[in-house]
């Protein structure tokens, strides 16, 4: 199943992703229980979703929709660093016992398709494209065998950074949260679709230009660590979103440093998990 949220006819709405490309809303009175995506996931209705999507008919061409983050309003959204050995040697620094994390606000997230705006007193805005997963089923001290279970599906993240404003301090908090810099999208595609997570490819495109190219398997801190060790300290809730990583490729690393300009388009596939292309503004 491929879930989307999205706006149409002015309202935020939420629905099933058809094979053909075309969206299919909730019903009215549907939402009126169950308010937004996260909500459905909670109440453990995805199925009930998709009986009440296709019963109702009613069936949207891309165009008449304006997509949304998958999950816009998570009540945690938290991102891995380095867990790429790619990654961890292209920055040149040392390996950690322990996962790095950091937060993202909720207003940083974009839709696919949204025009991702670099801040004008900045040049350097860089991609990392990104495997990110939602949590289904909430938990505190979760062991990793039991992870898979509490997550709901995966979508593609691009985790767009403002390199300079992350490097003023030892935190990055500042160059990872300008509005509108995190695309996640298009679609969150559910856990039963990728029975081997491990076995995704992970590729980022610049204007068709390959810059990122890994298999999620090569993750340092796979996806049962990561979700053992951030329920260890905080308890995950359905519709939380952890975003696992990039691998080595970024733009403010290579000889010389690539940024992202106005006019650029960013593309973020993950194998069978769609595309997730954004072009690039400038405010």
């Amino acid at each position: 199943m491929q879930l989307a949220s999205f706006e149409h006819d002015g309202r935020a709405t939420y629905g099933l992703v058809g094979a053909d490309g075309r969206y299919l809303p909730a019903p009215a009175a549907f939402q009126a229980r169950l308010a937004d995506l996260k909500a459905v996931i909670a109440a453990g209705e995805l199925n009930a979703l998709k009986t009440a999507a296709e019963a109702a008919g009613v069936s949207l061409a891309p165009d008449q929709v304006r997509l949304l983050p998958v999950i816009p309003n998570p009540g945690k959204l938290i991102c891995v660093g380095l867990n790429y050995k790619t990654h961890v040697a292209e920055t040149k620094r040392a390996d950690s016992e322990h996962p790095s994390l950091f937060l993202r606000f909720n207003d940083s997230l974009a839709a696919h398709g949204e025009t991702v705006q670099r801040p004008a007193f900045s040049e350097r805005f860089d991609w990392e494209g990104e495997l990110a997963f939602v949590i289904g089923k909430g938990g505190r001290h979760i062991a990793k065998e039991n992870a898979f279970e509490h997550i709901a599906g995966y979508a593609c993240f691009n985790d767009v950074s403002v390199r300079d404003w992350q490097r003023h301090t030892h935190q990055f908090t500042p160059g990872k949260n300008f509005p509108g810099t995190g695309p996640f999208g298009p679609a969150l595609v559910t856990r039963d679709e990728v029975p081997d997570v491990t076995a995704l490819q992970l590729q980022t495109r610049l204007n068709g230009t390959v810059v990122q190219n890994a298999s999620v398997g090569d993750l340092i801190f796979d996806i049962p660590t990561i979700v053992a060790y951030i329920s260890r300290f905080t308890p995950l809730s359905p519709g939380d979103v952890i975003a696992t990583g990039t691998p080595g490729g970024v733009g403010d690393r290579r000889e010389p440093p690539l940024y992202m300009k106005e006019g650029d388009v960013v593309e973020v596939e993950i194998t069978g998990l769609g595309i997730l292309r954004n072009p690039i503004g400038v405010a």
